[in-house]
């Protein structure tokens, strides 16, 4: 059965449209529908419907879908092993990571790792939003991620820290002496939102207070975002990991009530920990742990 074709389905069935999913795999929306129909025509069931509200799975599709995702997996895990033999490597991980964990994290972590393991190639991938990492774990296109714990998904998950979510407000906000920013007073107020899902902690430490900002969506990145608010254009919310080195131009206020996210790594449920991912997880948490002690002694 070609792989292929059952990670376009699996694309067009997680977006919920052919024109979306055309965008990403890189096919026109007609070539990707012929390699669907053809798929269904090799399989002998039909495995999506398709009408003006997008694309969804069929009784059978939902039926198959389980084992589809096990086969993607272990067939990704066998073209990673192949391509290790083939290179002399003992080993590839593949990991997904949010941009601010690539940048403050895995640079020490992936030091450490080299020097423990130094056959084992490490492939680092930054995704685009929150919920990123853990669809590539599902469809087995990464072994590792590195991210905030989501509803919904099921993986062996290791929490690391909790990130706490901070204020971002212009310079000449008036604070009248407090340390701390009292959520609902983002109430009716301007929202500068994190582009693309990176906002679902925002908006769930929002939801959980009942407060309701005006929201201006911004589809670019969190240091433009901060530097919209340092000239007035709005307040925003971010979490300590995203805002750390931008805080120049903007006074930034912890959240109260407290409110944050759990990082944490990732890896696939059911499966054994290969050594080198064994070591890998070692050396996160020892780095977790001397991280915790550095901020101790400040």
């Amino acid at each position: 059965m070609d792989s292929k074709k059952l990670e376009i389905l699996m694309t067009a069935v997680d977006l919920g449209s052919f024109s979306k999913a055309s965008e990403v795999v890189g096919y026109t929306q007609s070539g990707l529908t012929h390699l669907v129909d053809s798929l269904e025509r090799e399989i002998g069931l039909r495995l999506v419907r398709r009408d003006r509200s997008g694309v969804s799975l069929t009784r059978e599709g939902e039926a198959l879908m389980p084992s589809i995702r096990e086969f993607l997996r272990e067939n990704a895990k066998l073209e990673n092993q192949i391509a290790a033999i083939t290179e002399k490597k003992s080993e590839t991980i593949r990991v997904a990571a949010y941009a601010s964990i690539a940048m403050h994290w895995m640079p020490e972590i992936l030091y450490r790792f080299r020097r423990v393991c130094p056959d084992i190639d490490v492939d680092l991938r930054m995704v685009d939003h929150e919920l990123e990492p853990f669809e590539l774990l599902e469809k087995g296109r990464t072994d590792v991620i590195f991210a905030a714990k989501q509803a919904g998904f099921s993986c062996d998950w290791t929490p690391l820290c909790q990130d706490a979510m901070y204020a971002i407000l212009p310079p000449d906000y008036p604070l009248d002496g407090q340390e701390t920013f009292p959520i609902e007073a983002f109430e009716g107020k301007e929202f500068l939102m994190p582009y693309g899902k990176f906002d679902l902690d925002v908006k769930a430490a929002l939801s959980a207070n009942n407060v309701k900002p005006k929201i201006r969506p911004c589809h670019v990145d969190d240091e433009t975002v901060i530097r919209m608010v340092g000239k007035g254009l709005g307040l925003s919310m971010m979490a300590e990991m995203m805002i750390r080195g931008q805080l120049d131009g903007v006074r930034v206020l912890p959240i109260r009530p407290a409110a944050g996210r759990e990082l944490g790594m990732g890896l696939h449920p059911r499966e054994a920990l290969s050594e080198g991912i064994a070591r890998l997880r070692s050396c996160v948490l020892e780095f977790i742990e001397d991280a915790a002690r550095a901020r101790a002694k400040k």
